[in-house]
């Protein structure tokens, strides 16, 4: 099945599941407040051939475009004004959203639930394709109450928009493609931005008897000015937008879940230089709020 794609274009890919579902309910609700059109997105390499004639009987494509017709008819019912596509890809579900997403302003995707066993197993589509695109990726999980059934899933609710707009900075090296990204979201959605900058206490810092203080204080006056300075013009560019600033000298991982909680949206970067032998990777810091952070992650490419 072709479809017409106009630009802007928000992509949202489906799989039948209900973090898909709320994915693509997130992604009709930042279409709209974008103005884009959304397209809807499902990926099986074992798609008919196009043109190729079936009976209802033997249609082997029925489930493909049972879930895109059924996620496009809820987007339809809350938001009839949008600007909705379908499109079923006969390829590799990896492949054919990279490819979506380099046509795309965003790239939204659904996301489990990590628990230990979980966070190992599943998720590995999502996480190499925010490693290998340059297009802002959503990662939307599905709300907790309809995750246990499918008849609770069918009902998945859009999740919730409400709460700070929450940005991870390390502020080692240029940031202004995150920055952008994150002074947008918040302006967007009247909401204040949280910008929050953690790293561990280096060595210096700890006397035979514990942390120095004088040293710890020292290194936190410098981190918030940096952060402050960092942010100056963005708060000049953005003069609508309420700022709050966080300096916190301990596991950046830990302090980035812990903003989260309760935020509507975290959006973190991940930078272009960040390659091994084996490809682009992702720093631990982004992987652990990809894998616990409660609400949707957006991860911005950057240099």
């Amino acid at each position: 099945m072709e479809a017409l794609v106009m630009d802007p274009v928000i992509t949202v890919g489906l799989d039948g599941s209900p973090e898909s579902r709320s994915a693509a309910l997130w992604a009709a609700q930042e279409a709209r407040l974008r103005g884009c059109t959304l397209r809807m997105l499902h990926a099986w390499v074992l798609l008919s051939a196009a043109g190729e004639k079936t009976t209802a009987e033997s249609d082997r494509d029925y489930w493909s475009k049972k879930i895109v017709d059924d996620a496009q008819r809820e987007i339809h019912q809350r938001y009839p004004e949008l600007p909705v596509t379908e499109e079923l890809v006969a390829e590799d579900p990896g492949p054919a959203l990279l490819a979506a997403a380099a046509e795309s302003e965003l790239l939204v995707l659904g996301s489990r639930g990590m628990g230990p066993i979980a966070a190992f197993f599943l998720g590995d589509i999502g996480l190499h394709v925010v490693a290998h695109t340059d297009t802002p990726v959503v990662l939307v999980r599905a709300q907790e109450d309809t995750a246990g059934t499918a008849d609770t899933a069918a009902q998945a609710a859009p999740p919730s928009a409400v709460g700070d707009v929450v940005v991870g900075l390390n502020l080692q090296g240029p940031c202004d493609r995150l920055l952008e990204f994150a002074f947008t979201s918040a302006a967007r959605r009247g909401a204040t931005l949280h910008a929050v900058h953690a790293g561990k206490l280096p060595v210096q810092a700890y006397a035979p008897w514990g942390m120095d203080p004088d040293v710890v204080e020292d290194l936190s006056r410098d981190a918030r000015k940096l952060l402050g300075d960092t942010l100056r013009p963005w708060r000049e560019k953005f003069p609508g937008v309420e700022v709050k600033e966080s300096v916190h000298l301990e596991s950046p991982a830990r302090v980035i879940n812990r903003a989260a909680a309760g935020a509507g949206l975290l959006v973190m970067g991940r930078r272009h230089k960040h390659r091994t032998a084996l490809g682009p990777r992702i720093g631990p810091v982004l992987q652990s709020a990809l894998h616990h952070a409660p609400c949707p992650v957006a991860v911005a490419p950057h240099e």
